[in-house]
């Protein structure tokens, strides 16, 4: 059969990319057209994403794109958003999630929402990210924003509505702003009554394998618009008992389930439930992820010396293991910044060994990312009643053989990392779907889960891991 090209359009929070996606009937080709960075703007105290920069660079990867795609779409990273006028412009570039205007917005929100009432309301985990501490910050400080503000849009139907027209969100970026309610199937307007949010900015939520409109021609097609529900479509899988770690900036670990779970445990364990294709939820935590590496390394350019992931993996197995752990999450971590005298200062500050050459810090890295893995993995497990057989690892940090193996190692269960291109398959399957190619996401799973480049790892010297996990349980409870 001939081939159908679909063009998915990825942004994740160091890069984007405008990839082409090819299937012809027995497997599914990728194709990198474009890549650009992606480069936040600190700005007069505020941290900005460059949407306007990343337009141009999407158009520019369109341009090279060859004649007779059959349909392209827009996935980004979740909780932002961007804000237009009644004449559709931009009134402002969108303020990154890592912007300090979350800061006591938390205590401000529950004066008006009791947290365990806004739990029930969204089912979503508390994190700085999440989109309604912005805006919540925008209404305390009064924004004239928000006065002439006629429509919101999710970071990424910024992009589709650039590229469209449509000024619409999709279902499972949506879900991730702590706006949505899952047993109203829309927007909460009462929550955002409450908050003095307007609520006629807010309209339609549509669900992925939605049709937009076009651009130059191509059929633009809403996927899962969140990069984590784009890279969970992509899960090789041909059973309903896995767990999934996204891995880039962010580790987003979960369960793939058929409805929300939103009750005692489900809060006390501070997990989440974000929309999912073809009408499925994720349970999931976002752990913090590579974002450390990204921080390290970019500290260490500063000096001239810019290390590879390749590198750094090397060096961090040749160090001594299980010396220190660092909670990932710890707000310490948050921020960019110095992240080695970050991790130094934690070290000390809860008396363990403080590392110092480069291999030992990204090996203190690696080995409480999977041992924090392990941690919500068996929170969300026992929560959801579920056992997580097999933890598929997708996403660029699939190729991370040490972390792989560690994972595997620390929770006891085998792990298969691959596809590394999850996002953007995942974002070309609905488009497919969409389009007839497939009938539906369980057909492209079967597909993907045939495949070679798919690597496996078997669990070794558990022992030791358990005896790193109990000390690791201790540093948790640093403050």
């Amino acid at each position: 059969m001939t081939s159908k090209r679909v063009i998915a359009i990825d942004f994740g929070a160091e890069s984007g990319r405008v990839m082409q996606i090819a299937y012809d009937g027995a497997a599914l080709h990728i194709d990198e057209i474009h890549r650009f960075a992606n480069s936040p703007v600190f700005a007069n105290g505020t941290l900005y994403w460059d949407a306007l920069r990343l337009f141009h660079e999407v158009t520019v990867g369109l341009k090279s794109v060859p004649a007779g795609a059959a349909s392209l779409g827009v996935d980004t990273w979740g909780v932002d958003f961007a804000l237009l006028d009644r004449d559709g412009r931009l009134l402002a570039n969108p303020v990154h999630y890592r912007d300090q205007s979350w800061e006591g917005m938390m205590e401000w929100v529950f004066e008006r929402i009791p947290r365990r009432e806004l739990y029930e309301r969204t089912g979503l985990q508390f994190i700085p990210p999440n989109g309604i501490w912005r805006l919540a910050s925008m209404v305390r400080h009064n924004s004239p924003l928000l006065d002439v503000a006629h429509t919101y849009l999710t970071i990424a139907d910024l992009f589709h509505y650039w590229l469209s027209g449509a000024k619409v969100c999709e279902f499972t970026h949506a879900s991730t702003h702590q706006l949505y309610n899952p047993h109203q199937n829309n927007w909460d307007f009462e929550l955002l009554k409450r908050l003095g949010v307007p609520t006629g900015m807010f309209g339609e939520i549509v669900p992925p394998g939605t049709r937009l409109g076009a651009y130059n021609g191509i059929p633009v097609i809403a996927p899962p618009a969140h990069d984590t529900g784009s890279a969970v479509v992509a899960v090789p899988t041909t059973t309903e008992d896995f767990a999934y770690i996204s891995s880039g900036t962010w580790s987003l670990l979960g369960l793939e389930l058929a409805t929300p779970v939103i009750n005692d445990a489900a809060y006390e364990a501070n997990a989440t439930n974000e929309g999912g294709a073809e009408n499925t939820w994720r349970f999931l935590k976002n752990i913090a992820g590579m974002w450390l590496v990204q921080q390290c390394r970019a500290t260490w350019a500063l000096t001239d010396r810019v290390y590879e992931y390749a590198e750094l993996a090397q060096l961090a197995e040749q160090a001594t293991p299980f010396r220190t752990f660092i909670d990932p999450d710890a707000n310490d971590f948050f921020q960019p910044g110095d992240m080695p005298a970050a991790i130094r200062g934690f070290c000390d500050r809860s008396g363990q060994h403080v590392p110092s050459s480069v291999g030992s810090i990204i090996r203190v890295i690696y080995e409480s990312l999977a041992l924090k893995y392990r941690y919500v993995l068996e929170q969300l497990c026992r929560v959801a009643g579920r056992k997580a057989e097999v933890v598929h690892i997708i996403g660029g940090g699939s190729k991370n053989a040490l972390l792989c193996q560690m994972t595997a190692d620390c929770t006891g269960r085998v792990v298969v990392a691959g596809p590394a291109e999850a996002t953007a398959l995942g974002n070309a399957i609905v488009q497919l779907v969409a389009l007839g190619e497939f009938k539906d996401m369980a057909e492209a799973r079967t597909l993907l889960s045939q495949s070679e480049a798919m690597v496996r790892y078997e669990p070794k010297n558990t022992a030791a891991w358990d005896d790193a996990y109990g000390r690791f349980l201790q540093i948790l409870t640093v403050k």
